[in-house]
């Protein structure tokens, strides 16, 4: 079964609070509030099921409910920069007067709409591999964003995938996570080991096919302790600088899908809503165009449109199905 798989990284300024200032990125936040409605839109559109990690910090109703979660975890990095903490003289009072740091108007509506799962980018935007935290700060962690609600699918901030964090994971209910692309380009690394040269790498891949397609078979699919589905294309927001490139962009992502559908594989795109908080018209259209040839793909090759969760139950379901067929046949492997 081939399919198309979409999660979002919904963290507002609390995924680039430690990179700008809001002078500096405010507008590209505010214009994800725009965008997001839109997103939801051409979903519903083209019947396309995503996955929404959400960082835990955006249910707060206020700055005293954000502070009373403060108050039950650590958060010691190295670099204090990192901590979300060191923001909050930036934080108002709610969501109606800091629509910088708050969303629960936007989770809200998110849940309304059909087909939309929502997952977790954990509480605090916590990075898994900087210096300072370790295991217990991450289990402090998930266990604010468990008090929250659905846990079952889990996307790493900045892809800080830490293999000797996945069982705690399953412990506390997580049933899936986000993985990267094989290749050294796409390693999980931590902010001081992402180079120039791979920032450079992974700006070309996105236009010219050098790292693959990065699509994988279900039953590749590594299940322990949870599940991993890892990423295939990361969705580059538009760039007028690069304009002209659009169109390789475009086959790049085309392609991709293509050989997904024809050979009944995977295929995993991401981003963040505040990626189309510019340049909102171009970043849609070139979304919709994705759409357009995903439906292309539903009615030739069956392609389907799945979010996280609907990965981990199908795996279930296969399993269940080996587990049955080899109780009665053992000599029997099915794929």
């Amino acid at each position: 079964m081939g399919a198309l798989i979409i999660s979002l990284d919904f963290e507002l300024n609390w995924g680039v609070h430690d990179v700008y200032t809001i002078e500096e990125y405010g507008a590209n936040i505010l214009g994800a509030r725009v965008a997001i409605p839109q997103i939801l839109q051409l979903f519903l559109k083209y019947d396309i099921h995503a996955t929404w990690a959400i960082v835990g910090m955006l249910y707060c109703k206020d700055k005293q409910e954000l502070l009373s979660y403060f108050n039950t975890m650590d958060i010691p990095y190295e670099n204090t920069a990192f901590s979300p903490i060191m923001n909050l003289s930036k934080v108002g009072a709610n969501e109606t007067v800091d629509p910088y740091h708050f969303g629960m108007s936007l989770i809200e509506m998110i849940r309304e709409t059909s087909n939309q799962e929502i997952g977790t980018h954990t509480f605090s935007h916590f990075y898994c591999l900087e210096n300072g935290q370790d295991k217990e700060h991450f289990k402090k962690d998930l266990k604010a964003v468990s008090s929250l609600g659905k846990t079952a699918s889990l996307v790493f901030p900045r892809n800080q995938v830490n293999p000797d964090y996945l069982h705690l994971c399953k412990e506390l209910g997580v049933k899936a996570y986000r993985g990267n692309e094989k290749t050294w380009m796409y390693k999980a690394h931590t902010s001081e080991k992402n180079s120039w040269l791979k920032r450079l790498c992974r700006l070309i891949d996105a236009y010219v096919n050098i790292s693959g397609n990065h699509t994988y078979c279900l039953k590749n699919i590594e299940a322990e302790p949870i599940v991993n589905i890892p990423s295939s294309r990361f969705l580059r927001p538009y760039n007028s600088r690069l304009s002209m490139l659009e169109q390789l962009r475009l086959r790049r992502i085309k392609k991709g899908l293509t050989r997904a559908a024809k050979k009944n594989e995977l295929y995993h795109l991401w981003w963040h809503p505040h990626n189309f908080g510019r340049d909102t018209k171009e970043n849609l259209q070139f979304l919709e165009e994705i759409l357009k040839h995903v439906d292309y793909l539903k009615n030739k090759y069956n392609f389907q449109s799945m979010h996280m969760r609907d990965v981990t139950d199908v795996l279930k379901i296969i399993t269940s199905k080996i587990v049955t067929n080899s109780y009665y046949f053992p000599f029997i492997v099915i794929f």
